[in-house]
């Protein structure tokens, strides 16, 4: 089993998307997408501009991995593609992209990372559709700005759960991942158990 962690910078339930009792990680973090497996875990961080950086936000145990247009097109997840005029939550859906049957290039639904007009925002497609990957999260907790601390052995000099600044962290020591998810399956909530940081603000 492999540990990622790194801290949500950006919290609007868009990445992780964590709605309709599966968690998903389908747009940005490629280089954590290339790499996760099924049965390994993914944990989100607080970031210090929104004042929670050493608490959770997230985290989730990998158990399906799908192409980007096996995401689309699954039933299962429909209720992810967005939708601009639902709810908020509908608004940030995270399935938005898909190949073009005909040519084969990439769609980008009109969505959180589209352009301001609906446009195609090619810097995000170049970005997230590097790695065509989607990972899938059923055994997951979502708290956004309301996690729970990160006990202090998690946090320690020599080895620190969290990660400091923009990538991940995926090279902890073999006690230490099982310590860290023995006490975090430990926690009895799961599911969407807080609003995501942003929401407050939209």
């Amino acid at each position: 089993m492999t540990l990622f962690s790194y801290v949500v910078a950006r919290d609007y339930g868009f990445a992780p998307n964590p709605f309709y009792s599966v968690c998903t990680l389908a747009t940005c973090k490629p280089d954590i997408r290339k790499q996760a497996l099924v049965g390994d875990w993914v944990v989100g961080t607080g970031s210090k501009q929104y004042g929670i950086d050493n608490r959770l936000v997230f985290f989730m145990e990998v158990a399906e991995v799908l192409t980007f247009d096996q995401y689309w097109n699954d039933p299962r997840f429909l209720q992810k593609q967005p939708e601009l005029r639902g709810s908020i939550k509908q608004a940030f859906g995270d399935n938005i992209y898909h190949r073009n049957k005909k040519t084969g290039r990439w769609m980008q639904e009109d969505s959180h990372h589209s352009l301001p007009d609906g446009r195609t925002n090619t810097a995000n497609v170049k970005h997230d559709t590097r790695v065509d990957r989607v990972l899938l999260g059923f055994d997951f907790a979502y708290w956004g700005k309301t996690g729970p601390k990160i006990p202090k052995r998690f946090l320690r000099d020599d080895v620190n759960l969290c990660k400091t600044g923009p990538g991940f962290k995926s090279r902890f020591p073999e006690k230490f991942v099982e310590r860290f998810t023995k006490w975090a399956s430990s926690i009895p909530d799961r599911g969407y158990l807080g609003r995501p940081n942003e929401f407050s603000k939209l």
